[in-house]
This record gives structure tokens, C-alpha cells and sequence, in this order.
């Protein structure tokens, strides 16, 4: 098949998602082809079958904003018709699934079919979509897809819950690469971190507010008064500078590293011994699963997707959001003992296991064939 596939280029999850997705269709023969504003960050373009379409929006004085969704859609039209593309795969409901719209409805009047599938991945419903200005372009470019998915139970509900939805909506789960992960052992050096009784727990996310940091800072401040350790804070977002601050006002700081955005994932992941995930909001929890694919345990709070994810008292705890006393009190039982934590840290990879890539590409493969086949568009 020759797929164009539309995403943020960003480290979001979503892009990290369609970015991975992308190769793995490609080493299974597929015609791939990104079509965004800027060249995603994971994307190996020397791959076989991968091909990047930059989004370029003209600056005309006119505008007080440029229009990003008529560059888009225009170039749709253009790459669909200059690859001869059979199908469009766009990430999120907002601007990509209505762009998708706009461009399958130009390449009608020229007598050219293609469908559009729109994968949610949750933002695009829980934060834009549900402002009652987006509200209604949301709904409209869910209904006038070919077809939906979302990436978890959860967010199927909510989507169906805040929307009038006449579409069925598929759930496909994110995913991780396992074959990747059991065959690279990257170095642990954890002698650069920590010394040798020294724990190491660590956060991963945007820094937004939604995100929590401050209670993975309280959860860690509380562990570290019973067992020696060290927070890794990996990321960026509005609220580090909150989170630094709040460090220094504890006497922490120097228990604290704050890395930033990171491209050693991996090797952080290596040598972490818990993971802290207390967020108010989550559809999935990317960050959750590569940590247990690293045999981290996780503590995460019970709200999204992360039950569906993280298996109470087998890859880790769940807990009220705002627990953060909680998740402390868990996190202590699995570090200062070592049995029960090393049956943990296996348990996590064995659950991680259930979403290997493999399994989510051939259920993405099904939806293509389908929506292509069923010339209901």
C-alpha cells in the first residue's frame, strides 16, 4: 500500500507514535510517506520506502495567522496525486482530520477517491475538542472519517461521552517495539548518576499541568526521608520553573536533576528502579510503557488509560489522583524489598509485552485494507 501519514513532528507522544508506526510499515513493504511541517524527530528518512513532504505555509501580509489547515490540505492533494497514494492516515482529530476532509473533497471534484483514517490520541479530544469553540469542527471531522481508531478504552469513552459521535470508533493500542528493546543492552551506568545504595526514580513528561510534577516531587521528597535515592526529571513545560523552585524551597535541589528534553530515553530508563506517573489526565501513558519495557515498575495514578496499561499490584500501583502520600507509601514497598521489586520489574516487562509492535501494526493493517476496499467515501 502507498500511505501518506500525517502527524505532529514533535516529541509528543502521538508524533513518537506515528513516527515508529511509519517504519514498521515500511519494513513490511509499504509505501510510506509523512506529510507535515517539519521533518518528525524520530523519522530516519534513509529508510527504505520512507519519504518526508514539508508543509510550507506562504506569509502573506493578509493574515494575522497563517493558515496552516489550507497549506496543509493543499499539499494532500498535491502528494496524493503526485505518489498516487491509496491512503491517508492522519493523527488527530484537529487540524489534521479536517485538513484530510477538505483535501478529499477537492480530489473528488478531479475524480480521484481516497479515504482518511483518523487515529485520536486524546489532547485533540480532552483539551481542544472539548472547548466550546473547537467543539463542533471535532465532531464534524470524526463523523466525516473513513474510519476511527483511538488508543484506548478510556478515550473511546470520552470521545463518545463529549461529542455526538455516529462513527464507530476502534480502539488500537499504542504500542512498543519489544524486538528492539530485547536486543539492545544499553550501557547502565548508574555510577554517573548515583552512587551504589542510591535508588533512582523518574518522571517523564511535558512538564504541564496536568502532568502533576509537584506530586512527583512530594512523592519523592517522602521516599527519600526512608531510602537513599535521586529524582530524574525528564522533560519540559511550563511548570519546571515551579518545579525548581519548589526543589530549592525543600532543601532537595541537589536530589533532583532536571534533564530536560532527552534523547537517552534508554539509558535513563536503564538504570531508573521506579517510575512516577501521577497525572490527572491520561489516554494512554507512552512514557508508562517504556519504562516497564525497561523492567521499571510503575506508580502511576488510576484515571485514562493507565489502568488499561498498568496492572494494579502486578506492574505497579494505581492511586488516586493527588495521592501523592500513596504513592510514596507504595513506591518505599517496592524499594526496600528487593524480592517483591525484582518480581515487579519482571512483571512490568511481561505486561509491557502485551503491546508489541507487531500486534498493533497487523490491526493497523486490517483498518487500511478495509477503509480502501469499502469505497464508502
Amino acid at each position: 500500500m502507498k500511505i501518506g501519514i500525517v502527524c505532529y513532528p514533535t516529541y509528543g507522544g502521538s508524533g513518537v507514535v506515528a513516527t515508529e508506526l511509519g517504519h514498521a510499515l515500511s519494513l513490511k513493504g509499504h509505501e510510506i510517506h509523512f506529510i507535515t511541517y517539519h521533518q518528525p524527530v524520530r523519522l530516519n528518512t534513509l529508510q527504505a520506502n520512507i519519504h518526508f513532504h514539508e508543509v510550507t505555509v506562504p506569509d502573506y501580509p493578509l493574515f494575522q495567522y497563517q493558515p496552516y489547515e489550507l497549506a496543509l490540505s493543499s499539499k494532500l492533494v498535491q502528494v496524493v496525486k503526485q505518489e498516487q497514494l491509496e491512503l491517508l492516515h492522519v493523527h488527530y482529530a484537529i487540524p489534521h482530520a479536517y485538513a484530510a476532509y477538505m483535501a478529499q473533497k477537492m480530489l473528488e471534484d478531479q475524480g480521484i477517491s481516497i479515504p482518511f483514517v483518523t487515529t485520536l490520541h486524546g489532547t485533540d479530544i480532552t483539551l481542544v475538542g472539548s472547548h466550546p469553540f473547537y467543539k463542533d469542527a471535532v465532531a464534524f471531522s470524526i463523523n466525516n472519517s473513513n474510519v476511527v481508531t483511538s488508543v484506548s478504552h478510556s478515550l473511546k469513552e470520552d470521545t463518545q461521552r463529549l461529542f455526538h459521535i455516529k462513527k464507530d470508533i476502534q480502539v488500537i493500542y499504542n504500542f512498543i517495539d519489544a524486538d528492539f528493546y530485547k536486543s539492545r543492552q544499553p550501557p547502565c551506568e548508574r555510577e554517573m548518576i548515583v552512587s551504589r545504595e542510591e535508588k533512582v526514580i523518574t518522571h517523564i513528561s511535558n512538564f504541564r499541568p496536568l502532568k502533576r510534577v509537584l506530586d512527583v516531587i512530594k512523592a519523592f521528597a517522602l521516599i527519600a526521608e526512608k531510602c537513599p535515592a535521586k529524582l530524574l526529571m525528564v522533560g519540559d513545560g511550563t511548570d519546571k520553573s515551579k518545579a525548581q523552585a519548589y526543589c530549592k524551597e525543600q532543601g532537595i535541589e541537589d536530589q533532583v536533576l532536571f534533564l530536560g528534553k532527552s534523547n537517552e530515553i534508554d539509558r535513563i530508563l536503564c538504570f531508573s528502579d521506579l517510575f512516577l506517573l501521577p497525572s490527572e489526565k491520561e489516554s494512554f501513558g507512552l512514557s508508562a510503557l517504556e519504562a516497564m519495557i525497561h523492567k521499571v515498575p510503575v506508580i502511576s495514578s488510576n484515571v485514562g488509560g493507565l489502568p488499561e496499561i498498568n496492572k494494579e499490584g502486578f506492574s505497579g500501583h494505581l492511586l488516586d489522583v493527588g495521592d501523592y502520600q500513596g504513592m510514596a507509601a507504595r513506591g518505599l514497598e517496592l524499594l526496600l524489598d528487593a524480592e517483591k521489586h525484582n518480581k515487579f520489574k519482571n512483571n512490568a516487562f511481561e505486561q509491557a509485552l502485551q503491546f508489541d509492535l507487531k500486534k498493533i501494526v497487523n490491526q493497523y493493517e486490517a483498518v487500511y485494507q478495509k477503509a480502501i476496499l469499502s469505497k464508502t467515501y
